[in-house]
């Protein structure tokens, strides 16, 4: 079995939501998915969406899988609605407010965006891709008491039959990520599939393709020639997301290096980064402070012009270099 796995460089992210629009358009267009976004984007620190999924619990505990909670509609949110019709037909001019209607959510992706953690001036934020990981060891899949989720052998993807599908949601409580949304509509759960019938033609996932900021690479983890591997296994600069969930989830994250915090007095500590390293660990685990150090001793060796085969990954030259296997260009598809 192989497994393609997604690296994501926390350093390149600029919080466009390019990834998350792509996504969106091309996936959760049918009745019942106006409120999924299988390609999220929050800010760090932050609650993220659904709202404090970090605490929902899930995955596995002392190798047992364990059930956490199904979050609500309000707790992952969405787009507020106002009182339109007042204002512009209500026939009271300037006296009529904007104000929001009754009943809608106070919550949504990204209503923290760019707040962070930290004070001034020493605050600091970074934006964190999130995806279903397609994790090695999928706690839906063995939650799941109808047998609707597997896993593919020719890729890893974590995948859902949906006519099996009965919508007991106990895939959602089982997963620690909490990237599984319910179809009102149809009754029936529903996550990202991967760009499975793109990676089928030989084109890369959507959120890969478009994204701008050449931030995220994919690939499968055991070709030894290809930037998801040498980032993940040769480098070892990609790590997982909370890995203590113990679902051995296949999206990684490159983590993000920070400027030196200021003293009261205004001279710079260059004995710490502004993003706290015991933050950074409770997101990745202890290996975060040996991949900083990596990360910061190749950049100098680039700085001094000598030769860095891990800088040459994260710069990227060229966008091609994201897609590794699924090079295709999707245009000249004739897709039915």
């Amino acid at each position: 079995m192989r497994q393609i796995a997604w690296v994501f460089d926390l350093n390149k992210c600029i919080g466009c939501q390019t990834c998350s629009v792509a996504c969106k358009v091309l996936w959760t267009d049918e009745e019942g998915t106006d409120h999924m976004w299988w390609m999220t984007v929050n800010t760090m620190p932050g609650r993220g969406t659904p709202r404090d999924w970090e605490q929902m619990g899930g995955g596995y505990r002392d190798g047992r899988l364990q059930l956490g909670h199904l979050p609500t509609e309000e707790e992952f949110g969405g787009g507020w609605d106002y009182n339109w019709d007042e204002m512009l037909r209500g026939g009271k001019g300037r006296q009529a407010q904007f104000t929001k209607v009754k009943g809608s959510p106070s919550w949504g992706p990204n209503w923290d965006e760019d707040e962070g953690g930290g004070q001034w001036p020493n605050a600091y934020f970074f934006y964190l891709p999130r995806l279903c990981n397609h994790c090695t060891r999928p706690a839906c899949l063995e939650a799941c008491p109808h047998g609707a989720i597997f896993k593919r052998e020719e890729d890893g993807l974590v995948l859902r039959d949906e006519d099996l599908c009965h919508g007991e949601q106990m895939c959602a409580r089982a997963c620690p990520y909490k990237k599984i949304y319910f179809n009102k509509v149809r009754g029936i759960s529903q996550h990202c599939i991967g760009c499975f019938p793109r990676l089928e033609q030989g084109v890369a996932p959507a959120c890969v393709r478009q994204c701008p900021g050449r931030a995220v690479w994919v690939g499968f983890l055991d070709d030894q020639e290809g930037a998801v591997y040498k980032l993940v296994h040769k480098w070892r600069v990609a790590l997982p997301l909370h890995p203590e969930f113990g679902t051995q989830p296949n999206v990684y994250y490159v983590p993000p290096l920070s400027p030196a915090p200021f003293k009261e007095d205004g001279d710079v500590d260059e004995s710490r980064s502004r993003i706290p390293l015991e933050y950074l660990q409770s997101l990745f685990g202890p290996e975060v402070e040996r991949a900083l150090a990596t990360l910061r001793e190749e950049l100098e060796k680039k700085r001094r012009g000598q030769e860095s085969e891990l800088m040459d990954i994260l710069i990227m030259r060229r966008w091609q270099e994201a897609l590794g296997p699924f090079t295709r260009n999707p245009a000249e598809i004739v897709w039915t």
